[in-house]
């Protein structure tokens, strides 16, 4: 299938940039708010109008949009030699990152409701909470001082999920799809015959890994019944033969199936960091023409290291430039099956409900389930 054109483009109210001398543009599952940076010369020194720190911008390679947020710095490199423009920013999860939750208290309140309180405010009017089914929270409590972001990850994590921001700006809440066929395979062989990867390099790790771990909690009475305490869930990993214990204390504990499932993702995490495979490659798409994105999963053949799996794709970097830079995409990728233990698959109706926030506004999100 023919490559299309890669050409990097920032489309800045409705105005089309491109021609950089270099760029970077960055998704990571595991951190929020993706990253872009572009640099050109400005032998005229004159900025476009529209350029400035807060618009609005979608990042395009070739047609596919891969990224929408906003600006968040312009620089001017200025020396004897050369004048340039760096213009940096972030997609839609920067401002949950940057700015605190707003400040609420409620009882039995859903996945859906939790999120539209926090996100409706700060302007975000997309949302899908793509799960068969979510918990509805005794009580929420925002405190003065918790960042939007991690409001949303407790919540998200109270339902074995995670939230992320699609190319679109959609704020997904939800969890990998390991029965996705791969996207790619990536062959490394010792004749090079088929080979298509420039390097790859797998990286064992014993930081964090732990051979058990214990969350000890307890809930909050309600009404109708008494608090629960000496609330206690362990799980072990057998792979960790030496003695390397957790213990995690979570004040907000509903009951001993919640502290499991806290236990078991902390265990998930853990796995997760035991194993790294960066491979880097030619271009920014897949033999098939499709571009590389986090949630993608991989098929890796490598001879010397004796791979023959398939990998879940946590996180891409695209960069490229002029000056014989080229476009190459540096690729992380996790052992397969691991993140995000208890989400739920994807693949079911989708169902439209609408989440309040405390003053009655409405949210649109779509329940996958």
């Amino acid at each position: 299938m023919p490559t299309p054109n890669d050409t990097v483009s920032l489309l800045i109210d409705g105005k089309v940039h491109s021609r950089w001398s270099r760029y970077e543009i960055d998704s990571d599952l595991l951190i929020p708010a993706d990253a872009w940076q572009v640099q050109l010369g400005l032998p005229q020194g004159m900025i476009p109008p529209l350029v400035a720190e807060g618009a609005a911008v979608e990042v395009r390679v070739g047609r596919d949009t891969v990224l929408t947020g906003h600006i968040d710095v312009v620089g001017q490199p200025l020396s004897k030699s050369s004048h340039t423009l760096t213009i940096n920013g972030r997609d839609g999860a920067a401002v949950l990152v940057d700015c605190s939750a707003p400040i609420f208290t409620t009882k039995q309140a859903s996945l859906a409701e939790v999120v539209a309180n926090v996100v409706k405010p700060l302007g975000i009017s997309k949302v899908l909470i793509d799960a068969a089914s979510s918990a509805t929270r005794e009580k929420v409590s925002v405190e003065p001082g918790d960042t939007a972001w991690n409001t949303l990850v407790n919540a998200a994590e109270a339902n074995g999920l995670w939230p992320w921001f699609e190319p679109d700006g959609t704020l997904v809440i939800g969890g990998p799809d390991y029965t996705r066929p791969p996207v790619a395979t990536l062959v490394m062989r010792k004749n090079g015959k088929g080979n298509n990867v420039i390097e790859l390099d797998p990286q064992r790790s014993m930081a964090e890994r732990y051979s058990h771990i214990t969350v000890l909690g307890q809930a909050h009475g309600t009404a109708v019944e008494d608090g629960r305490h000496a609330i206690k869930a362990t799980v072990r990993d057998p792979a960790v033969t030496v003695y390397r214990p957790l213990i995690v204390v979570d004040p907000d504990v509903e009951n001993m199936a919640t502290a499991q499932a806290r236990a078991r993702k902390l265990l998930s995490d853990s796995r997760l960091k035991g194993f790294t495979l960066i491979a880097k490659v030619k271009g920014h798409r897949t033999s098939e023409g499709v571009l590389w994105q986090p949630g993608q999963r991989v098929h890796v053949i490598s001879e010397p290291h004796e791979i023959d799996a398939e990998f879940f794709l946590m996180a891409r970097k695209f960069q490229g430039g002029r000056g014989g830079l080229g476009r190459i995409t540096t690729l992380t990728l996790k052992e397969d099956g691991v993140w995000v233990l208890d989400a739920h698959p994807h693949k079911r109706a989708k169902k439209r409900a609408k989440g309040r926030t405390k003053k009655g506004e409405e949210l649109e999100i779509i329940n996958v389930g």
